[in-house]
């Protein structure tokens, strides 16, 4: 199944957004279908074994997701790293943050739905682009809600709220708070703050004066208040392990 999934960024020139997103819908029920006929044999149940396909096709669907956008599974690996850290100094075991980490490549597997012209326009959005762009966060959702799998379920929770705000402002469902799932939280700090660090086209990497000043502006606003202190008052690390040297 993984090898079939692998070959997807050329069936995507062939197919279109839409199909691939079908494609993918399809994916995730057979993963199920293969995860309850295992279940039933339990003396054949080999739960690493389930465990690996689950973060196999995770991996590969992310990273054909982050291709479309014209980047490289980098950001999805310093997104993971930076997601675990924080999901740790939140108190989470270190199973629970390797879990979220494991999903958080997920967030935004709805971009598989986006048009090429929304998706890779070199200039700014205008409204109906960015109204169509903003639909990646529901779609991801679709996509995985669906399964029976932990960790895709989990994925489905993250693409759906991690464009969300704290102070409700965010979208597709103007969730405010607590209401956001704490993993798409989490994410959404890890997310936002690769993009910042990295160098795009239409702008520069921000230094670290910088990130602290947005994030510092945004607790409260963007970001959950409390990981967003945690994810300051430990900048230094974060910025480490974005480079590599941690």
């Amino acid at each position: 199944m993984v090898h079939i999934l692998g070959v997807a960024p050329s069936v995507r020139v062939l197919l279109g957004p839409i199909a691939v997103s079908v494609v993918v819908s399809a994916v995730v029920a057979t993963l199920n279908t293969f995860h309850l006929r295992r279940a039933r044999n339990a003396e054949r149940l080999n739960i690493q074994e389930l465990e690996a396909t689950q973060v196999d096709l995770i991996r590969t669907l992310s990273e054909t997701a982050e291709a479309r956008s014209g980047d490289t599974g980098e950001h999805l690996r310093r997104v993971a790293a930076c997601t675990k850290a924080l999901a740790q100094l939140s108190g989470k075991t270190q199973g629970e943050a390797e879990a979220i980490a494991i999903a958080s490549p997920l967030h935004d597997i709805g971009k598989l739905a986006t048009p090429d012209s929304v998706l890779n326009k070199p200039g700014k959005l205008n409204e109906e682009e960015l109204s169509i762009m903003r639909t990646h966060a529901k779609a991801g959702h679709d996509m995985l809600a669906s399964s029976s799998q932990p960790l895709l379920l989990m994925g489905s929770r993250i693409a759906y709220g991690h464009h969300e705000k704290w102070d409700g402002s965010g979208y597709p469902q103007g969730l405010r708070g607590e209401d956001i799932p704490e993993e798409a939280r989490i994410v959404a700090i890890a997310d936002v703050f690769d993009a910042l660090a990295s160098k795009r086209v239409y702008k520069e990497a921000w230094s670290e004066t910088q990130i602290r000043q947005y994030f510092t502006e945004e607790s409260g606003r963007h970001f959950d208040p409390a990981l967003c202190q945690l994810f300051l008052d430990n900048l230094d690390s974060f910025m480490s392990i974005r480079s590599g040297k941690s």
